[in-house]
């Protein structure tokens, strides 16, 4: 089984693509700048959340914080907040009795949400601390989800349940999230390790 590796010392050691402690990353949601911290753990800046229902976009009457969304005939209360691509955070007692597997693709798929959502169940464990599964939208339910951590959080501290530095516990691992409010960013600390290494030939005829 190959060893994993944090990202940035495999980035400076085996592949030489880099030297330095910040980088930039094109990706489909614009350009983003991981940051290596001292501790060996990568920092991003996630982008200020969206919580105007247009723009997430959720088809709503009013932008408020707690929406009711019908679900197979069970209303559930939802945070509705873009991360750059839409998220539904419930709160939920208690995430391993959640019903991620069932509801998750119901809510997905539901129609107030036209480009479909990424959906969250956050257990607060106290005003620092959240346990979070996510079900994502075209994949299901995922180990980690690092926009979804960040809805979360945001959600979380938009409805007074939680502070401005949250640990978030996943299945596939701990992330730090930070967030002052209003239009500052989300700040994202985590480990960034190398899980796949290989080759791919292309053929140009």
């Amino acid at each position: 089984m190959r060893q994993r590796r944090p990202l940035f010392r495999a980035l400076r050691a085996r592949a030489r693509l880099t030297d330095k402690s910040e980088i930039r990353v094109e990706t489909a949601a614009g350009i983003i700048t991981p940051r290596l911290e001292a501790d060996g753990e990568v920092t991003v800046n996630m982008g200020a959340p969206v919580f105007e229902a247009k723009r997430i976009p959720f088809i709503s009457d009013s932008d408020a914080l707690v929406q009711p969304l019908e679900v197979d005939g069970t209303a559930v209360e939802i945070t509705a907040v873009s991360m750059g691509n839409p998220h539904a955070v419930q709160v939920v007692a208690d995430v391993d009795a959640a019903p991620v597997l069932t509801q998750g693709p119901l809510i997905e798929r539901h129609a107030r949400f036209p480009e479909r959502v990424n959906v969250g169940y956050m257990q607060v464990l106290d005003r620092g601390r959240i346990r979070l599964r996510v079900y994502e939208r075209g994949a299901g339910e995922t180990l980690a989800c690092g926009s979804g951590a960040c809805a979360a959080v945001a959600a979380g501290i938009r409805r007074g349940l939680l502070d401005a530095c949250v640990r978030v516990s996943t299945r596939g691992g701990d992330l730090t999230i930070r967030w002052e409010g209003a239009d500052n960013p989300v700040w994202m600390t985590g480990p960034a390790v190398t899980v796949f290494e290989g080759e791919i030939e292309i053929d140009e005829s």
